[in-house]
């Protein structure tokens, strides 16, 4: 008998508990929200508060800063799922006369455009929108900082472009086309670009005392695509079942994996610490896990949305500070104390309920050259190609329809594997992106490029 979905341990709720109870006091964080999703829905929700008698509950509102880019990015995809845009197009086709049209759309999504880190002066975080009606204003005479497509650099007004293009290809604004396409289908009721009680005021905490000052709340203006969301973490617990498992009505399960797969060069200290870029989402490798997900921060606010996919498991957290918890690292531990204390339990295995005879005898060994290899199918219909002793190549294929299969993942993701026929049918080697595996390793009488030396294989005397 397995435990429901919906419950949790009591050890388990104490050591979440725990964590963000430590990660309010150390950061001196005013309020700190959180919740854990688990199987597709929320399983536990805390918070810790300075206010006596008071605790924020999934409802209050927090500002979420940058994550509002991955909401951003799923509006791209969306108009790039459509066919509207390929992610390859430059700006400029799209959205002319910026200044900054050589990059492409993909380039703007994974921070790899060279664009400026930040729009010029003054500080858009703290100062109104106003200030900054055209691109022009966000962008400033000197864009780039770096050769577009060179390096990744995280540019806030390069998600400035992205939501000027989505205005300009959906012919509304920005946080209109966000409510209907994203925010209504996924159910957000609480997430939109002004604050709606009961919503959390933002604030600064001395670093050397214990006294705080009211941060300013600014409409970001054009800026609004980068940073400017508001939301809760019931709403954001949603989205990351969104991110993890993907929704038709707004994007298919194979475009959020995409959003989700490393798209930008990472720096040497990113690559240390396990950190990449996606299309609009961080990437990390965390205590063995990979995770997904997006970290924000505006003056007086803090957020943390990470998921891991494999363990079905999300967390968020939000906390009204200018600096202090480590949010995205204590989502990140959340994550990992209900898939250490109460592992995912597998599905049962069963059998598959058909199989093409021609795909089954490919099952087995094969060998590149004297590198040896299986070749297995999978629940889903596809085939998988890994090396039988450690570490090496591996790949899972999706068939095509025409008897060959294209890698989704690893070193052959994209590439074509085929079964080779002899005149009588049987199978001389597959064919991978021109290697040659075979069922023994140089196997006389098959098609091995070089060729097999006719004495065999033989020792030294």
């Amino acid at each position: 008998m397995t435990t429901p979905a919906e419950e949790l341990l009591p050890a388990t709720r104490r050591a979440l508990l725990h964590r963000i109870a430590t990660a309010q006091a150390e950061g001196r964080a005013p309020s700190l929200v959180a919740a854990v999703v688990r199987d597709g829905e929320t399983v536990w929700h805390g918070s810790r508060t300075s206010v006596d008698g008071h605790g924020p509950d999934e409802n209050v509102q927090y500002r979420i800063g940058s994550i509002t880019k991955t909401f951003t990015a799923v509006l791209v995809l969306r108009l790039r799922d459509e066919g509207v845009l390929d992610l390859g197009d430059p700006l400029e086709k799209h959205l002319p006369g910026t200044g900054a049209g050589e990059a492409t759309i993909a380039e703007l999504l994974a921070h790899t455009s060279g664009l400026a880190a930040e729009s010029p002066s003054p500080w858009w975080e703290r100062t109104p929108g106003s200030l900054r009606p055209e691109l022009a204003n966000v962008l400033g005479e000197q864009p780039h900082r770096h050769p577009v497509g060179r390096r990744f650099h995280y540019s806030n007004p390069g998600y400035t472009l992205l939501g000027a293009l989505v205005e300009e290809l959906r012919g509304v604004p920005w946080e209109e086309a966000l409510r209907n396409e994203v925010l209504e289908p996924l159910g957000l009721h609480r997430t939109g670009a002004e604050p709606q009680a009961p919503h959390a005021g933002g604030w600064a905490v001395h670093p050397w005392a214990d006294v705080m000052l009211p941060e300013p709340v600014e409409d970001l203006g054009r800026m609004a695509p980068a940073g400017q969301l508001w939301s809760t973490t019931g709403d954001l617990a949603r989205f990351a079942v969104f991110l993890a498992k993907g929704d038709d009505r707004v994007l298919s399960a194979e475009s959020v994996r995409e959003m989700r797969t490393p798209a930008a060069p990472a720096e040497a200290e990113e690559v240390a610490a396990g950190s990449a870029y996606g299309l609009g989402m961080q990437v990390q490798y965390r205590d063995g896990r990979m995770f997904a997900g997006h970290s924000g921060s505006l003056p007086g606010f803090l957020a943390g949305l990470m998921i891991g996919v494999e363990d079905d498991l999300a967390a968020v957290v939000l906390a009204n500070c200018t600096s202090g918890p480590p949010v995205f690292a204590v989502a990140a531990d959340l994550v990992r104390i209900v898939a250490e204390a109460e592992p995912r339990i597998p599905e049962s295995w069963r059998p598959l309920p058909e199989v093409d005879r021609s795909v089954l005898e490919l099952a087995g060994p094969w060998y590149w050259g004297t590198h040896a290899f299986a070749l297995r199918l999978t629940t889903d219909g596809g085939i998988s190609l890994g090396p039988l002793p450690g570490n090496g190549r591996r790949s899972r294929f999706r068939a095509t329809g025409d008897g060959t299969w294209t890698g989704l993942d690893g070193y052959y993701a994209g590439e074509a594997l085929r079964a080779v026929r002899r005149p009588d049918g049987s199978v001389d080697h597959l064919d991978l992106g021109s290697f040659v595996f075979t069922r023994q390793p140089y196997e006389e009488g098959a098609s091995v490029p070089g060729g097999v030396d006719p004495e065999g294989w033989r020792g030294i005397r």
